[in-house]
């Protein structure tokens, strides 16, 4: 259980089941995960000669709830955590809450709060990402409407909503109004005419530069790790390593800002992966508001697995999807009491969208499709011949791609398997048994 990356005490020793933190040992034997308020307590010896004296060696609880001893608990940076250790100290601060509770009533009150932490945290976590993807969609699509005009007499209105109760548009031109004024209109005093349609592309392509520049220049100078959509880092981060800053509060200032930017521009990129990294990183900075959050890197995980759910559900509007998205896409590390809490913060960050309602239409995504009428017999005829073909050819894919599993095992182990030759014994490869591999 030795981690290079972990800030520990260079005396301190370890074996498979007792982890020593400077001069306290915690016996982490039991590999069951369930409530410890029906197990004995974990036995914590002080291995210091004097306390073991004043304690008449009786066993007692570390005392996780106040500050850690200087140097353990953190780790250094491109470095992974300890799930094993986590997860004890995580335990074992369990059990001491759960040993205070009927020493006071403050103590009670303290377990009451500490077990519905987790939830309060998730409904924070879907009301500010909620929130921040409504000002993303609002900001994003006046600031796309700002390349083309201005409406003066609310000049923080898009064009849409600037001409929303205008009684002089048409169908036709259902986006023009009085209100509603082009750059070339305010610059030569005409909408139409080819000098006008130059000074609208012009004035539009320099609004776009600019928009870009500003994006490039903010994350370059103050938050590089706001570059790109995260999701790859995000899987890293969810698998155990450590990347500081990359979820910090610099990192979702400067993306939420440069996010809009970009996507007004009007360059060819969207707003649904970075989504995912702003919800993580509102889950990584709400966690700081939580001691259990905090202090145990494991804990943190698992709100960050909900985020990432929450992200995906603010994006396409999916709160289901984003907890299946989480669970087989993103996330390492997923207990089912963290699918329960992912749907509910998914459904809390849903509600906020819908509630501010950025594209007018009362739904959570720009392009809304309304059924207001059955299929038809004959309209389903292609959805079945689509799922007939992919069956039919599914199959044999995913066939030829389980025969070259052996063949790829032996290109892979290459002189290092034992078994007759390379890759072992051809009839245990088949049978799902992994070759042996000694050195050569």
């Amino acid at each position: 259980m030795n981690n290079p990356g972990y800030c520990s005490d260079p005396d301190s020793t370890s074996t498979n089941d007792t982890v020593e933190i400077t001069g306290v040992t915690l016996d982490c034997s039991g590999t069951d995960d369930s409530s410890p308020t029906h197990h004995d307590s974990v036995p914590v010896h002080n291995t210091s000669e004097g306390d073991m004296k004043a304690a008449n060696g009786a066993p007692h609880l570390m005392n996780v709830l106040d500050d850690p001893a200087p140097g353990v608990g953190t780790y250094e940076d491109f470095n992974t955590i300890d799930w094993v250790r986590e997860k004890c100290k995580n335990r074992d601060r369990h059990r001491e809450i759960t040993s205070r509770r009927k020493e006071s009533i403050w103590a009670w009150i303290r377990s009451i709060s500490d077990a519905f932490s987790g939830w309060l945290l998730m409904l924070l976590v879907g009301l500010t990402s909620g929130a921040l993807a409504g000002g993303i969609d609002i900001s994003a699509h006046w600031m796309t409407d700002l390349k083309e005009g201005v409406c003066l007499d609310k000049f923080w209105f898009n064009q849409e909503h600037c001409c929303w109760t205008s009684n002089e548009t048409t169908f036709q031109d259902r986006d023009l109004c009085p209100q509603w004024r082009t750059w070339a209109e305010l610059i030569t005093g005409t909408r139409t005419g080819p000098f006008a349609y130059i000074v609208n592309y012009l004035l539009y392509v320099c609004w776009a530069l600019l928009f870009s520049f500003l994006a490039v220049s903010l994350v370059r100078a103050f938050a590089p790790y706001a570059c790109a959509s995260g999701i790859p880092e995000i899987k890293t981060i969810l698998s155990g390593f450590i990347i500081r800053g990359y979820l910090g509060k610099w990192t979702l200032v400067i993306k939420t800002i440069t996010l809009v930017l970009a996507v007004s521009s009007g360059l060819s990129l969207g707003k649904e992966g970075p989504l995912v990294h702003v919800a993580c990183c509102c889950g990584n900075v709400l966690c700081h508001l939580f001691t259990k959050y905090r202090v145990n890197e494991v804990k943190r995980r698992e709100v960050l697995s909900a985020a990432a759910a929450v992200g995906v559900s603010v994006a396409f509007g999916a709160p289901i999807g984003g907890v299946l998205f989480s669970l087989e896409e993103v996330s390492y590390y997923f207990p089912l009491k963290t699918l329960w809490r992912s749907f509910f913060a998914a459904l809390v960050a849903a509600f906020t969208l819908r509630s501010i309602n950025p594209f007018g239409n009362s739904g959570l995504v720009l392009f809304y499709v309304e059924f207001h009428s059955p299929w038809h017999l004959l309209e389903l005829v292609p959805f079945l011949l689509l799922g007939i073909f992919g069956g039919i050819w599914g199959g044999p894919l995913h066939s030829r791609q389980y025969r070259l599993v052996p063949a790829a095992q032996d290109h892979t182990a290459g002189p290092l398997s034992g078994g007759g030759g390379a890759g072992g014994n051809r009839s245990d490869r088949r049978a799902g048994i992994p070759p042996i591999c000694t050195p050569a």
